[in-house]
């Protein structure tokens, strides 16, 4: 689906146009077309293609989806990728935005993705001294919206983080919190697959030899590069984070499984005293000491009872029990 197609011309929106008409646009000085599609037909892509000349391979990628993050540079033109992470309750909604740079031309393919872009548009017309930099500060604006949408998935793990924590103390079934807690390290690296690449991608936009349509607007790709630069720390710290949580819940079974030993443990033992008493008495031996005494049965009942009592006070002692 075509969202908009607009021309703009020193730095200012000239005219919506329809996607036949851009072709009168593309030679006029200081001119360039933004056009942006929404989950496109393939039809729709490849009338594009024509329209401004792009690469096979990039127009592949784009058909397929699914891509790793990435930035590749065809001749005077650029191709990036970049997912798109959203909130959607307990899970993370993964989408893909393709993004087809030239000089005089900007095609943005969002796939997948709830996220929209019209902000990002308005931002740009706003800034017409920055937007006339052309399609190089597009661009930018695009990839830092994306960026910028990573920080509340960062927050949002974090509490989801700090909730689990809470559950571990307050005696939750392990089972739940360790389960919890894999999901969080999943979403995490999902963020990882999202960030880490773009990392690297934003990396040649601003050091050493940039290209040519984003000439001019290294500053920016700097910025863009030091946002992703925070995320991935977080990303490591949270990883860091859900590792020790694990450590401590396993250890927290461990933990309650030896107080459970010693419980049993103590409870044998007062079983074990009497036990053994009657069972010495139990052998029917005919010469026995205080077989015949008047006073055996209750004496013996006593040291049964007196002998519980003591092992049972040293077991709270103790902790045990």
């Amino acid at each position: 689906m075509l969202v908009n197609c607009v021309v703009y011309q020193n730095g200012r929106k000239l005219a919506d146009i329809p996607k036949e008409d851009i072709h009168r646009y593309l030679n006029q000085a200081e001119c360039f077309v933004w056009v942006a599609l929404l989950d496109p037909l393939p039809e729709e892509v490849n009338d594009l293609q024509r329209e401004f000349g792009l690469h096979a391979l990039a127009v592949e990628d784009a058909h397929h989806g699914h891509q790793r993050p990435k930035l590749e540079e065809y001749g005077d033109s650029l191709f990036a990728v970049m997912h798109t992470i959203e909130v959607a309750g307990k899970e993370l909604r993964v989408g893909e935005l393709d993004v087809f740079v030239g000089k005089n031309y900007v095609l943005s393919v969002r796939s997948h993705s709830e996220q929209s872009f019209t902000n990002v548009r308005a931002r740009c017309e706003r800034e017409p001294h920055l937007l006339k930099q052309g399609a190089g500060f597009v661009l930018y604006a695009l990839m830092d919206a994306v960026v910028d949408h990573y920080f509340p998935v960062i927050d949002a793990l974090e509490d989801e983080l700090e909730e689990v924590e809470k559950r571990i103390f307050a005696g939750t079934p392990a089972r739940a919190n360790i389960e919890a807690l894999y999901a969080i390290k999943q979403k995490l690296m999902v963020l990882k697959h999202a960030a880490g690449p773009l990392h690297e991608s934003a990396g040649k936009l601003y050091g050493g030899r940039v290209p040519e349509v984003c000439a001019g607007t290294q500053e920016y790709f700097r910025d863009v590069y030091d946002h992703l630069f925070r995320i991935n720390q977080s990303i490591d710290s949270l990883r860091d984070m859900v590792t020790t949580a694990i450590s401590v819940n396993l250890s927290l079974i461990t933990l309650q499984e030896n107080e459970t030993t010693k419980r049993l443990a103590s409870y044998a033992a007062l079983v074990a005293v009497p036990t053994m008493i009657a069972g010495v008495y139990g052998m029917n031996f005919e010469h026995m000491p205080e077989l015949k005494w008047a006073f055996g049965y209750p004496f013996t009942v006593a040291l049964m009872v007196g002998i519980d009592v003591y092992l049972f006070r040293r077991f709270r002692k103790a902790k045990w029990l």
